[in-house]
């Protein structure tokens, strides 16, 4: 019965987390990206001191836009782990996968957005999801961490 209950909740986790990250890979792609130029003219427009955190938000993205690669490889890892992570023979490569995603999710809602109490936790239950749906398969990699000596 215990089993099942884990088993059903791993399913939803795997649902959620995949269909969000799905949704957030497809997103990358919706809008073009802005020239530099205009990136310049958004950011002077947050120049005061009451809107740092704008600005520190608006230059991080933009930035990642701005390499001409790091937003769009952002975005088809997130697309492909997360239909991993939807399929149920890949759906621990996916989480693993997805780990260091979900954590810079996290983190740049930490220090970037941490007013956003919502957003906080929202991104932080994502994270604990992944977190638990690699941790659920701990008995089949535990090996590859702690390999006993002969």
């Amino acid at each position: 019965m215990m089993k099942r209950g884990v088993h059903l909740v791993a399913i939803a986790f795997r649902l959620i987390l995949g269909a969000m990250m799905v949704y957030g890979g497809i997103q990358k792609f919706q809008k073009p990206i802005p020239s530099p130029i205009e990136v310049v003219e958004k950011a002077q427009k947050f120049q005061s001191s009451e809107q740092e955190s704008t600005l520190q938000k608006i230059l991080y993205i933009s930035g990642a836009k701005q390499t001409g690669y790091f937003w769009q490889v952002l975005g088809i890892c997130e697309l492909v782990f997360g239909i991993l992570l939807l399929l149920q023979w890949t759906g621990f490569l996916g989480a693993l996968l997805l780990l260091p995603i979900t954590l810079q999710i996290f983190l740049f809602h930490i220090f970037l957005e941490n007013e956003e109490t919502l957003e906080l936790l929202k991104t932080g239950g994502l994270f604990l999801m992944n977190i638990l749906l690699v941790l659920k398969e701990w008995k089949s990699w535990k090996h590859l961490i702690w390999i006993k000596p002969m």
